[in-house]
C-alpha cells in the first residue's frame, strides 16, 4: 500500500486510487490513496472523537507533540524534499528549503501561549479572555507549497487544542501523506487525519456538520464557495486567497541593485506563489534601465526539471495552470513587448520561460488578472498618485511593495496601499511570526503570528461580580 491515508491513526488504503503526475516530465511518478466521503466522514468522526480528551490535554504537553512532529520533518527531509520536487516541480534546494522551513514553523507556534488576560481587576469585578479550542478544524491546501503552508495550519490548530482533518491538493498529495506516515507515532491517534481526493470531497469537508472551522489557501473563486458551504452553520473560517499584487518602483532606486530583489519577487517558484509581485509599476525617468536589468536576470535564468543540479526555476505544476498562463502569454505578445522569454519549450514538461513584458498597461490579461506563473508586465507611469490608484484598482489586496532609497518617501506612499502587507524593498517577505492575510478578496482573516494562533480559538469571557 503506497502512501495511504491517516485515519484515526491508522494507515488506511484509499476506496479509490490517484495518479500524481510529475510536471517536468507529464508522467505518472506516483500513485496513492483517494478518499471517499465515506472515509472523509471517518476522518471527521475520528478528529471528533479525540478533541476531549486533546483539548482537555495541557497546552505544554500538546507544544511537546508539535515539537515531535517538527523533529520527525527535519529528520526525513531528504525524503519530502524529493517527493516535493517530483509532484510539484520546484527546484530540489527550494523544496529542501520548504521542508525545513515547515518544521521551523512548526516550532515557532509552540514558543506561543494563550494565557487568560485579565481585562479587569478592580474592587466590583474581575473580567478575564479566555481562548478555548473550536473542535475539529479542516484545513485545505493548494498545490504551490504544500508542506509549507500545512505549517501555516496545523501546529496553530493543535497547539490551540483542536483536532484536524488535512485534505492536500489533489495535484500534489504525495508528501503530505507520506509526513503522515511519518509522523504517526508521536501524535495520538485522531488528533491529525490526512485524506487525499480527486478535487471532489472539499465540499463535503467544509459542509460537514461536525466541522467547526475550515482554514483554506487557494483561489478566490474556491475560497467563495468554502464561505458558501460554511454558511449554513455559520462555522468559523480562515481564507487565504489570491492576489495581483502590485510593485511600485519609484525614480530614486539604484536598478541594478533592486533588480534581482524584484525577480526574486516575482519569479520564485515560477511565479506560483500568492504573495509574488504580479504587476510592477516603474517611473519613467527609471523604467528602461529596470526593464533591462530584468530581461538580462530572465534571459539567464536556468529552468528545468528540479532534480536536475543548476536548475533555478521548474515547470507550472500543473496543465491547467499551463494552458492558462500561456493564454496570458499569447496576449500579452499582442498588447505589449516581450523582452525577455515568451518561449514555450518544444519538450515534455510544463515549462514556460520567465518572461519580461513592457509597454503593456490595464486592459490586458496580464495585469488586470493574477497570473499566477512566470510571467511579469512592467508598467510605465509619470505621477506617483496616478501609480498608487492604479496598484489600488483591483478587486484583490494581498500583499504590495514600494521601492525608494528614500524610506519616509517610500512609508508615506505604502500606508496609502490597499493590501493586507506591505513591504518597503523588498515584496511578501514570509516570517512565521508576522500575521499575513488579505483585504478585499484576497481573504477573511490571519494566518501566523499570534493572531493566526487566535484564528483557531473561541473567545470566551468570564466575568465574575463582586
Amino acid at each position: 500500500m503506497a502512501y495511504p491515508l491517516l485515519i484515526n491513526g491508522n494507515l488506511v488504503e484509499g476506496d479509490a486510487t490517484l495518479d500524481v503526475i510529475n510536471p517536468a516530465t507529464e508522467q505518472v511518478f506516483a500513485t496513492c490513496s483517494r478518499g471517499s466521503e465515506a472515509q472523509l466522514n471517518d476522518a471527521v468522526a475520528a478528529a471528533k472523537a479525540a478533541f476531549t480528551s486533546w483539548s482537555e490535554t495541557s497546552i505544554d504537553e500538546r507544544k511537546q507533540v508539535v515539537l515531535a512532529m517538527a523533529d520527525v520533518i527535519e529528520a526525513n527531509a531528504a525524503e519530502l524534499a524529493q517527493l516535493l520536487v517530483q509532484e510539484q516541480g520546484k527546484p530540489l534546494a527550494d523544496a529542501t528549503g520548504e521542508v525545513h522551513g515547515t518544521a521551523a514553523f512548526f516550532r515557532y507556534f509552540t514558543t506561543l501561549s494563550l494565557d487568560v488576560e485579565v481585562l479587569d481587576d478592580s474592587e466590583h469585578r474581575r473580567v478575564e479572555a479566555h481562548r478555548k479550542p473550536l473542535g475539529v478544524v479542516g484545513a485545505i491546501l493548494p498545490w504551490n507549497f504544500p508542506l509549507l503552508l500545512l505549517g501555516f495550519k496545523l501546529p496553530s490548530a493543535l497547539i490551540a487544542g483542536n483536532t484536524v482533518v488535512v485534505k492536500p491538493a489533489p495535484t500534489t498529495p504525495i508528501a503530505t501523506l507520506r509526513m503522515g506516515e511519518l509522523i504517526r507515532e508521536v501524535v495520538p491517534a485522531g488528533v491529525v487525519n490526512i485524506v487525499a481526493d480527486a478535487n471532489d470531497l472539499g465540499g463535503a469537508l467544509t459542509r460537514h456538520p461536525d466541522v467547526r472551522k475550515v482554514s483554506f489557501t487557494g483561489s478566490t473563486a474556491t475560497g467563495k464557495k468554502v464561505m458558501e458551504g460554511a454558511a449554513s452553520l455559520l462555522k468559523r473560517i480562515t481564507l487565504e486567497l489570491g492576489g495581483n499584487d502590485a510593485g511600485i518602483v519609484l525614480d530614486d532606486v539604484n536598478p541594478k541593485e533592486i533588480a534581482p530583489k524584484l525577480f526574486q519577487g516575482a519569479f520564485w517558484n515560477s511565479g506560483q506563489v500568492c504573495a509574488a509581485l504580479k504587476r510592477l509599476y516603474v517611473h519613467e525617468s527609471v523604467y528602461d534601465e529596470v526593464v533591462d536589468e530584468l530581461a538580462a536576470i530572465a534571459n539567464n535564468t536556468v529552468i528545468g526539471d528540479g532534480l536536475q543540479q543548476g536548475t533555478a526555476l521548474g515547470p507550472l505544476q500543473n496543465k491547467m495552470q499551463y494552458d492558462k498562463v500561456k493564454e496570458i502569454l499569447d496576449e500579452a505578445r499582442q498588447k505589449g513587448t516581450v523582452v525577455a522569454g515568451g518561449e514555450v519549450p518544444d519538450q515534455p514538461g510544463y515549462f514556460i520561460r520567465p518572461t519580461i513584458v513592457r509597454d503593456v498597461a490595464e486592459g490586458s490579461r496580464i495585469v488586470d488578472e493574477e497570473q499566477f506563473g512566470p510571467i511579469l508586465p512592467v508598467i510605465k507611469f509619470t505621477d506617483e498618485d496616478d501609480a498608487l490608484r492604479r496598484a489600488n484598482d483591483t478587486e484583490w489586496g494581498l500583499t504590495g511593495s514600494v521601492w525608494s532609497s528614500n524610506i519616509d518617501r517610500a512609508y508615506a506612499l505604502a500606508n496609502k496601499m490597499d493590501a493586507g502587507s506591505i513591504a518597503i524593498n523588498a515584496h511578501a517577505a514570509l516570517d512565521p511570526s508576522i500575521p499575513f492575510g488579505g483585504s478585499k478578496q484576497s481573504g477573511i482573516g490571519s494566518e501566523l503570528g499570534h493572531e493566526g494562533l487566535k484564528e483557531f480559538t473561541q473567545l470566551k469571557i468570564i466575568n465574575i461580580a463582586r
